[in-house]
């Protein structure tokens, strides 16, 4: 019966993360691990025995010791890895914020100097029509 709930988990593993590769919802970089990891627990469900011949090569003695083990390293390793992307992305939001914040900037100042040419413009245009009439 272990086998059977082993392979339907990996199976379950496998396929939902087809289905997001396929909807575009996980990149990847990220689907590539779920991948490795649904088809090592097809492995591990099709042959219990290499789990425990890994438990005795390893000298751990209990074969759900060295599956909770792999599970924390396997953990920490996720951890890291959105840690380190996390800083990432960061530093990009924060780069890009910069940015818009410059670009800004220089749009009031564009957008200042067009009223204010636009104004000089409309008085010098007032004023040359008032004296073409006093002329008259």
């Amino acid at each position: 019966m272990t086998v059977i709930g082993a392979v339907a988990l990996a199976l379950i593993i496998l396929t939902i993360v087809m289905v997001l590769l396929l909807r575009r919802s996980i990149r990847e970089k990220y689907a590539v691990m779920w991948l490795v990891i649904g088809l090592a627990v097809l492995v591990l469900g099709i042959f219990p025995g290499l789990l425990t011949w890994a438990t005795a090569l390893l000298g751990v003695q209990l074969p759900a010791n060295l599956l909770f083990s792999l599970a924390i390293v396997l953990l920490l390793g996720v951890s890291l890895h959105l840690s380190w992307e996390l800083s990432r992305a960061e530093d990009e939001i924060r780069r890009v914020a910069e940015e818009s914040a410059i670009l800004r900037a220089e749009v009031d100042t564009l957008s200042a100097k067009v009223e204010r040419l636009t104004a000089e413009r409309d008085t010098a245009g007032d004023d040359g029509d008032q004296d073409g009439q006093r002329k008259t």
